[in-house]
């Protein structure tokens, strides 16, 4: 026969209250009905719990033995359904990105889901980073750069994004046409990696001015320089899809601005169990990516 949680408290309740007569009547229970559970508890644990005297009931050596381990099985439960209703009804998947991508991508995975029968928690870290967290189960799907392939993981490619100039509405430079044009101008590419060195030598190469050329992370700081403060920036096309057809950012067409990219992927841990709420996220990440590059020019 197991040990009843209710018998445990009941115990409990008897060493708080040194009765059996209190502990029946804050339970609205008879006494004999009291008597009866501790002594099947007696029974069960090899020992007498309780001396029962005239002015109530004293805890044995044994029932004091007993009690800490009582206390820890009913806090354990406790906590355990406590988590329970702490636990959301709903499938949870958890999406992790690349800083510069994350309003690119989560700004547009979280509205195409709002309706849909799942949790979605989003996370930013570096492709490496993502990685790891995939393969530890910390995340389910990952937005990161073209990169080795890595054992236990799939890649897929969601689509190309080439190193575009972009500038404001009504910018002066709005119709430039060459990097000498540009090369004076106020700006601030967004870092994307090595090839960004190597365009600001090639801009430093035609800049008659003394001035310097900054470099910002991530992808909305890089747009808030161009739109709030005229900047000139240089970045990934996919980053600033939505304001260049939406007309409040114009994109340069550079004819001498070397063919640099980010290849976008979505990767995901290889397994045999279906994940139906992944799969659901995974269809409408592909339905969005036509979306992420703005339309020629």
């Amino acid at each position: 026969m197991a040990i009843e949680f209710d018998d445990l408290r009941l115990l409990l309740e008897i060493v708080e209250y040194g009765s059996f007569s209190q502990a029946a009547a804050r339970r609205r229970w008879s006494q004999p009905q009291v008597s009866q559970r501790i002594a099947a508890l007696e029974q069960h644990v090899g020992a007498q719990l309780f001396r029962r005297h005239r002015r109530g009931a004293m805890p044995t050596e044994a029932c004091l033995a007993f009690a800490p381990s009582a206390r820890d099985a009913l806090a354990a439960i406790d906590a355990g359904r406590r988590a329970v209703k702490g636990t959301p009804a709903l499938p949870n998947v958890t999406l992790a990105c690349l800083p510069s991508l994350a309003s690119t991508v989560f700004g547009a995975l979280l509205p195409a889901l709002a309706a849909s029968p799942l949790e979605i928690r989003c996370t930013t870290d570096h492709s490496p980073i993502i990685m790891d967290m995939l393969l530890t189960d910390r995340a389910q799907l990952g937005f990161v750069l073209k990169c080795p392939a890595v054992a236990g993981i799939h890649l897929e490619s969601l689509c190309l994004s080439p190193i575009v100039a972009v500038v404001r509405r009504g910018h002066p430079l709005a119709h430039a046409r060459t990097l000498a044009d540009v090369a004076n101008a106020q700006l601030a590419p967004q870092y994307w990696g090595p090839d960004c060195d190597a365009l600001i030598g090639l801009l430093r190469a035609q800049r008659t001015v003394a001035q310097p050329i900054h470099t910002i992370q991530p992808s909305s700081a890089a747009l808030e320089l161009a739109l709030e403060h005229g900047f000139l920036t240089f970045m990934p096309e996919m980053a600033a899809a939505r304001l260049l057809r939406t007309g409040q950012l114009l994109r340069l067409p550079l004819s001498d601005l070397p063919r640099w990219e980010w290849e976008l992927m979505v990767a995901w841990r290889s397994g045999k169990r279906p994940d139906l709420a992944k799969e659901a996220v995974l269809q409408q990440v592909r339905a969005l990516a036509k979306d992420w590059t703005a339309p020629p020019i």
